[in-house]
């Protein structure tokens, strides 16, 4: 007898604490079984051997070490000696085992017996239990002693792989507790801790790239933050270092890979090469026909390999297929290039398109990862969908002279994706110089959708919409079925169309068009078109003067842009500088600065002329309202200059004209308003000056004591029809003012009226706010007006909430504490609950229980809705 078998293994000196496990421990020795699984280095032993010295069980138990290949009738023997010195008494009549090889059911009857007349329950550990062999013989007698022991016996079991025992029995009897690898992994709180113990200060961003890279198990946790303590930089090695060259290899490869037989090693090189591993790819890869058995037992075996949820697909675990990969370059130099290649092709065969480009990239072969894209029509996957980053990333290490339509095509398009126009039309011109036999209808569509956006980006429509025909044109000759498995290529093409047309100044136009874009999306991979189509929708709406549908399209957006979790990268900024706009018209300062400040945040690299144009435009508004004629020059001087970084069609230089002539104003310089806009008479086309030009022009000329003047240029302003309301509802204010100043109370009355009436359904207060107190004195003479018209002094918020009933606020419940409001403020930025959680230094979980707070105090159940009714209360 080895007495080191009998003892309990010594905890380690830098133990992370971790009371649930070992409270599910203590609730387990109340019943008959508790099983402890997990795979090499989990931590398995490190529990059970803290639980059992810790004086936390029923009674103390009695600890038996498992050897590998220990035959039934050899651990009999121990553990009947492992009773012994534990102190529980049995009869002299159990007798004990005469052979190694097995025992008689009789020595197992008198054992079961001795036990059910215990006094006290023993508990007995049996740590690896399932190196004993042969597991099923051994096994089988375990369960009869357990079952007939009377209560006398609770039994703990740690091992690697699943017990051999019944266990389907005791889970239905409830006389089971069972702590796995999941239950084993670390949490961002335990590595925290255990790099606490080694005294490593680490930050928050550092704890969670440790937990993520090793998927919280334990042993590649402890080895990390001993390497750590050996690094000058432990920030710096948690960001780059390389699994294989760390003595986390050494673990994996002995523990793991080197535990299994010859043909078991070969297929976990050569599977190593794919993220996820199907038994039939494990085939194609090893030439073989046996990966579904083995591929069973590995996981059975917790052999650093899982299944995927319920489906027929495996896992490695990263840092395992990362040692794996490594060693297979060392062992055989060459194959991996060739395995990726047959993945690839594989991957193909069998309709997984992602996965095939990125395996076809590993194995350097550009050629066959562009053509699946373009043959396929995925390209527009490059720009939208849940694949769209991965894609990017794999397409950023293709080489730029690659010959061919398809790596042309799929650069150019990467390039577009990136807001890099220059480097799109480069990738164009390389495809229209190689159509050769890629320039079927596959490539020809991939072509003219590149155009289509790329067009968009360069602010031709011209270009946009003679790509858009082309379009057309190929669709006929392309498989149907495949068309309707890629809705994303009419929702972007349509989408980019749409914002075209209101870069060109044509609104209208582009209402109807973004309209049949939103009306296509819906379907997986249509999310960012979706976004974009509502965004630009909504700034077509306020361009139109139409505030409510503005709202509308821009509250749908962002929206949808949280429900899809979209990336910063991939919005526009759209929905908040509609939100802008709207608010500074409707005279909420703060909210219209908020918006701003959110749609800058989300501006891309390169803005569209349109949210360059109305970005300046609205920024100068605020600023014009606030009294800083500076500071709303200073907004509008990068587009009023030479050397503007968008183009600048006539209704933007029309509306910048417009607002600075409103500074000017402010500072009281009406001869410098008239002359900005003389400088652009003519900015409305062909038609002559366009209505807000008009308009500016009037109100100047009232400013400089020309009343006269005013009211002739008034005159001339177009008729209603055509004309959005707000400059309508504008013209009507300024024919009051000019009767003020008049003398005419009767016709100032009749127009301010008016003007209100047109103002009141947008809820446009601006307008009055900034005409001077002449409004006032004409409403506290006319009451029944004033009574009228109470929404001018109110504050109703642009978009009530969605869970308000009859026009009623619901109550707030309490007031925010202060980090609820720190998470709300996140939540308004649209990051997602994760990136909340490292913004704030917070678990995941504790910003859900914030979030579900917040939710109860506003009285609302989802996240945009508290942001939404945060912002009308006034907390944000």
């Amino acid at each position: 007898m080895l007495t080191a078998r009998f003892a309990v293994p010594a905890v380690p000196q830098l133990l992370v604490h971790r009371p649930e496990l070992l409270d599910r421990m203590t609730a387990g020795a109340r019943g008959p079984l508790t099983l402890v699984n997990g795979p090499a280095g989990s931590g398995k032993t490190v529990l059970a051997a803290h639980w059992a010295a810790g004086g936390l069980a029923p009674r103390p138990p009695v600890w038996l070490t498992v050897e590998p290949g220990d035959a039934p009738g050899a651990l009999w023997a121990y553990v009947l000696e492992a009773l012994h010195r534990g102190g529980v008494a049995l009869p002299a009549g159990v007798g004990r085992p005469t052979r190694a090889e097995g025992v008689t059911r009789s020595f197992l009857v008198r054992l079961a017996e001795g036990l059910a007349e215990s006094a006290q329950p023993a508990v007995l550990v049996l740590d690896q239990f399932d190196t004993a062999r042969p597991p099923a013989a051994v096994a089988e007698g375990l369960d009869f002693v357990l079952r007939n022991a009377a209560g006398g016996l609770r039994i703990v079991l740690t091992g690697r792989t699943d017990s051999v025992l019944p266990l389907h029995r005791y889970r239905a009897a409830g006389e089971i507790t069972e702590i796995r690898q999941a239950d084993l992994r670390f949490t961002h709180e335990d590595a925290e801790a255990l790099l606490g113990e080694h005294r490593l200060a680490v930050s928050q961003e550092g704890i969670r790239l440790l937990v993520e890279r090793t998927e919280g198990w334990a042993a590649g946790v402890r080895l990390c933050a001993l390497a750590m303590q050996h690094s000058a930089d432990p920030e710096r090695f948690l960001r780059q270092f390389a699994a294989d060259r760390t003595i986390i290899a050494d673990y994996l490869l002995k523990e793991v890979l080197d535990a299994q037989p010859p043909l078991t090693q070969d297929l976990l090189l050569r599977v190593c090469v794919t993220d996820r591993i199907h038994p039939e790819l494990a085939d194609e890869l090893t030439g073989r026909s046996d990966a579904a058995r083995t591929l069973v037992g590995l996981a059975r075996d917790n052999a650093f390999l899982e299944r995927i949820d319920a489906s027929a697909w495996y896992r490695l675990h990263p840092l395992f297929a990362e040692v794996l990969r490594a060693h297979l370059r060392q062992r055989s130099p060459g194959l991996e290039p060739r395995l990726h290649g047959r993945a690839a092709r594989w991957l193909a065969r069998t309709g997984r398109l992602t996965e095939a480009v990125v395996q076809g990239a590993a194995a350097g072969d550009w050629e066959f990862a562009a053509a699946h894209v373009v043959d396929n029509l995925a390209i527009g996957r490059l720009f939208t969908g849940l694949d769209a980053d991965q894609l990017g990333r794999v397409f950023a290490g293709m080489p730029a002279d690659r010959t061919g339509a398809a790596p042309a095509l799929v650069g150019a398009a990467c390039r577009l994706a990136e807001q890099d126009l220059a480097g799109c039309e480069a990738g164009l011109r390389r495809a229209d110089a190689h159509p050769g036999p890629d320039a079927g209808p596959a490539a020809r569509l991939a072509r003219a959708f590149v155009g289509v956006l790329a067009g968009r980006l360069a602010d031709d429509l011209t270009a946009t919409e003679r790509a858009a025909t082309d379009i057309e044109r190929v669709l006929p000759e392309l498989p149907p079925h495949l068309l309707a498995e890629r809705p994303e290529i009419r929702a972007l093409v349509l989408a980019a169309l749409g914002a075209a047309e209101l870069g060109a100044g044509h609104p209208d136009r582009a209402v109807s068009v973004l309209t049949s874009a939103v009306d296509v999306c819906g379907k997986p991979g249509t999310e960012y078109p979706l976004c974009d189509a509502l965004g630009s929708l909504a700034l077509a709406e306020l361009l139109r003067g139409r505030l409510r549908q503005a709202v509308a399209h821009a509250r749908a957006s962002l929206a949808a842009a949280e429900q899809y979790a979209l990336p910063t990268g991939r919005r526009t900024g759209a929905g908040h500088l509609a939100l802008a706009g709207v608010a500074l018209q409707q005279d909420d300062l703060a909210a219209a600065r908020s918006h701003l400040d959110l749609a800058g945040s989300e501006a891309g690299p390169r803005p569209e002329p349109v949210a360059a144009v109305l970005t300046a435009v609205t920024g100068a508004g605020i600023a014009t309202a606030e009294g800083d004629a500076e500071a709303a020059l200073a907004a509008l001087r990068p587009l009023r200059t030479a050397g503007a970084p968008v183009r600048l069609h006539s209704w933007a230089v029309a509306g910048l004209a417009v607002a600075e002539s409103a500074a000017h104003l402010v500072r009281g310089d009406a001869v410098a308003a008239l002359q900005v806009l003389d400088a652009v008479e003519g900015a409305g086309g062909e038609d002559g000056d366009r209505p807000e030009q008009v308009l500016a022009r009037a109100r100047a000329l009232l400013a400089a004591g020309h009343g006269d003047r005013a009211a002739e240029v008034l005159a001339g302003m177009p008729a209603d029809d055509g004309v959005a309301a707000p400059v309508r509802a504008r013209a009507r204010l300024l024919r009051a003012e000019i009767a003020a100043a008049d003398g005419d109370p009767e016709e100032a009355r009749r127009r301010l009226g008016e003007a209100l009436g047109l103002a009141r359904p947008e809820g446009l207060r601006r307008m009055f706010t900034e005409s001077g107190p002449w409004v006032r004195r004409i409403l506290r003479r006319e009451p029944e007006l004033a009574r009228l018209h109470g929404w001018l002094h109110s504050r109703t918020p642009a978009r009530a909430p969605a869970s308000m009933a009859g026009g009623q606020q619901p109550p707030v419940v309490e007031p925010l504490s202060g980090r609820e409001t720190e998470v709300l403020r996140k939540a308004a930025e649209l990051l997602s609950t994760e990136e909340i959680a490292a913004e704030l230094y917070l678990s995941a979980n504790t910003v859900k229980t914030h979030l579900k707070s917040i939710y109860r105090k506003l009285s609302v159940t989802r996240r945009s809705e508290a942001v939404h009714r945060a912002q009308d209360l006034g907390m944000l």
